[in-house]
């Protein structure tokens, strides 16, 4: 799954709850929203802060 993170502890993770892709929201490690859309995260946090995890294989 994907996940992004940006400054002042904001994590977004791809989910799946209920069968449906979602979004999830954290900030500082609590639950913030679970968001439909890339639009729907931008009401909590600027785009323009994250930047993608990658875990990298040896």
């Amino acid at each position: 799954m994907s996940r992004w993170v940006g400054g002042d502890g904001w994590e977004i993770d791809a989910v799946v709850l209920n069968g449906r892709q979602l979004l999830r929201v954290r900030h500082l490690g609590y639950h913030v929203a679970y968001c439909a859309s890339v639009r729907d995260v931008a009401r909590h946090v600027d785009l323009a802060d994250l930047v993608e995890v990658v875990t990298l294989r040896r």
